[in-house]
């Protein structure tokens, strides 16, 4: 394998080498012919005249090779001989003209110093026939290729019929690429793009035929197999509106990536990717300032638990790149610890990292955990979050999620751990169920270890996440991968979505922010139908709803209601520097009342599931069992 691959490297570095020499060997017959063109043009293109100052002919004679290696030497300085001349655009041009021009100052330097050389005229015409025979020469090959590629795209039964959304520096990118690159099986025919003006209009020869509204028909009209959303820098309600729209139309359909990678330069055929379901947001992205995550971060020691989960294993990773002082992941599930483990290990090797594992459940364990590592800073990710599982097991949720909290909480308290941040949930406001219940008595812990502690103490409260374990996401691609069905627990069943690392970055500012018990909230944005999230994620994967394959709609689970709210009545929504981050003003409880009740708590460990359930009713006076899914 190895042998083969020296030979291929050897015979690549011939291959160039044998090009770089054409390449000079043409450039010194088109100088010499160059000079005697140019001749011939002061001339006033007339044979006659020409050979009557036979003696200019003979002087350039005498200089020929002298001037033709010079030239070459200009040449190769400005770099003709390492472009690739299959993707040449204007820079290469400016620089071919510049060449020539430099080379013919040379001239004209020799002819004041000898006048009887060549007429004074001959420098200045020589500028402009060389450097057109040179880009003739390397602009001829590069339309020679794009044309071949294009005949052979045509020909090809492989190639798409493609549409390119985007009539800007993206698109026009891909086009070029497309038709010079030998990787694309896209054939572009048109292009869309919002800007009436851009109508009419070509980008490497491919016509702008509309704007959004036209894409079906022009689908239809053309014969579109493949759309392309070129469009990295619009904004994300204007890329939802169009990928739905192109979703309509049943053509496969793909997208650049962000406008980061394409001011980097990493714009590529290769680049480009499917639609994926977070293009289906509708919203922005959350942006947050890493220069205040990474100066409250750095040089601390910080505590994860829950660090091999979903949220737990993005807060580590990000937290990991900026700088702690000790990381300390702690988990009770070890699969998730090692994965994450290795990871970290593997991308950041100068990390200090400690992997424990333990449950929260265990109050002496946790204890140990702060007595000996003293962490600053603490994330609380460790959580029961199964909305039906919960339901059977009401006792446990209770154990794991309350008492789970209290006790990282207590412990953060008693060793004076700088900041405690509580990762929450929406279905903790105004819950149906108990795993949303339990959720909102941890934000009251949460605000009872404020009032009482020197530690800065605050809650993340966030909508569903995508592709976290358990979320409708790798359960509804899972089910298409199988053909169906997709199952909907009810048609119209919203949520509120946010991807992982949005989450995440929320959750780091959220602990730069956190003083006194706050509930921080994300704008989320609007929510989203979760059956048309199951339609788009089957139409993005090929297939038509209801045709190739079904939906069906399950009812409410245990526990489950329509919608989920971020704010409960009364608590109202303070700024923040970031302006997708709010603070929900919290209802405080009595402090003496809340510790009689968590005492009442665990005595209820042996309850039945009602008895629990009505407890928690008086804990949390918003909870609503009855009103949730089937029981």
């Amino acid at each position: 394998m190895q042998e083969n691959q020296s030979y291929s490297d050897k015979r690549n570095k011939l291959m160039k080498y044998l090009k770089v020499v054409i390449l000079v060997i043409i450039d010194a017959i088109l100088v010499n012919i160059s000079v005697l063109v140019s001749m011939f043009i002061r001339f006033e293109l007339s044979f006659n005249e020409l050979l009557q100052y036979d003696h200019y002919i003979k002087n350039y004679t005498k200089m020929a090779l002298l001037f033709s290696v010079g030239t070459i030497i200009v040449f190769y300085i400005m770099k003709l001989y390492r472009s690739l001349w299959e993707y040449a655009g204007a820079e290469e041009a400016l620089c071919i003209i510049v060449a020539s021009g430099i080379v013919n100052i040379a001239l004209m330097g020799y002819i004041l110093y000898d006048p009887t050389f060549l007429p004074r005229s001959i420098p200045v015409i020589n500028t402009l026939v060389l450097s057109f025979f040179v880009l003739i020469c390397r602009f001829g090959y590069r339309s020679l290729r794009i044309f071949s590629k294009r005949l052979h795209k045509n020909i090809s039964a492989k190639a798409k019929r493609t549409m390119i959304v985007g009539g800007g520096a993206a698109g026009a990118t891909v086009i070029r690429e497309a038709k010079t690159s030998d990787k694309s099986t896209n054939n572009i025919v048109c292009v869309i793009d919002d800007d009436r003006l851009k109508l009419g209009s070509s980008i490497h020869g491919v016509k702008i035929c509309g704007d959004r509204n036209d894409i079906p028909r022009l689908v239809e009209k053309m014969g579109i197999e493949e759309i392309i959303i070129a469009m990295p820098s619009a904004k994300a309600k204007d890329r939802h509106e169009i990928i739905e729209i192109c979703q309509r139309t049943g053509c496969n359909l793909r997208t650049l990536p962000g406008i980061y990678q394409l001011v980097n330069g990493e714009v590529s055929i290769q680049k480009i990717r499917k639609v994926e379901v977070d293009d289906l947001l509708g919203r922005d992205s959350v942006k947050v300032d890493f220069h205040e995550i990474s100066g409250y971060v750095k040089d601390k020691v910080v505590l994860v638990t829950g660090g091999g989960g979903s949220i737990g294993s993005e807060l580590c990773r990000q937290i990991s790149e900026n700088s702690p002082k000790e990381l300390i992941i702690f988990d009770i599930y070890e699969n998730n610890a090692y994965s994450i483990q290795q990871e970290l290990r593997y991308k950041h090797p100068e990390l200090n990292l400690t992997v424990l594992i333990g449950s929260v459940r265990d109050e002496d364990r946790i204890n140990a955990v702060f007595e000996k590592h003293k962490p600053q800073i603490v994330y609380h990710a460790a959580a029961h979050k199964h909305v039906p599982l919960m339901e059977d097991s009401p006792a446990e949720t209770i154990k794991n999620n309350i008492f789970g909290t209290y006790n990282t909480a207590n412990a953060a308290h008693k060793n004076g751990s700088e900041t405690f941040i509580l990762i929450s949930t929406d279905k903790a406001v105004n819950p149906t169920n108990i795993m949303g219940a339990s959720k909102r008595v941890c934000e009251m812990v949460v605000q009872y270890f404020a009032s009482i502690s020197d530690t800065k103490f605050a809650a993340v409260r966030f909508g569903n996440v995508l592709g976290s374990n358990g979320s409708v996401v790798p359960l509804f691609k899972k089910q298409i991968e199988r053909g169906g069905p997709v199952t909907v627990t009810h048609p119209d069943i919203i949520r509120f979505f946010m991807t992982i690392p949005e989450a995440v970055s929320l959750v780091l500012q959220a602990g730069a922010y956190a003083n006194n018990g706050e509930i921080f909230v994300l704008d989320m944005g609007d929510p989203v139908r979760i059956d048309d999230l199951a339609r788009n994620m089957i139409r993005l994967s090929g297939f038509e709803p209801d045709v190739d394959i079904k939906i069906e709609y399950s009812g409410l689970r245990d526990g489950e209601k329509l919608y989920e709210e971020l704010l409960l009545s009364g608590e109202g929504l303070g700024k923040t520097s970031n302006d997708l981050i709010f603070i929900g003003h919290p209802q405080k409880k009595d402090d003496a009342l809340f510790i009689r009740e968590m005492d009442e708590l665990r005595q209820s460990f042996n309850a039945g599931p009602d008895e629990i359930r009505i407890l928690m009713q008086r804990i949390v006076p918003e909870y609503h069992p009855e009103l949730g899914g089937k029981k």
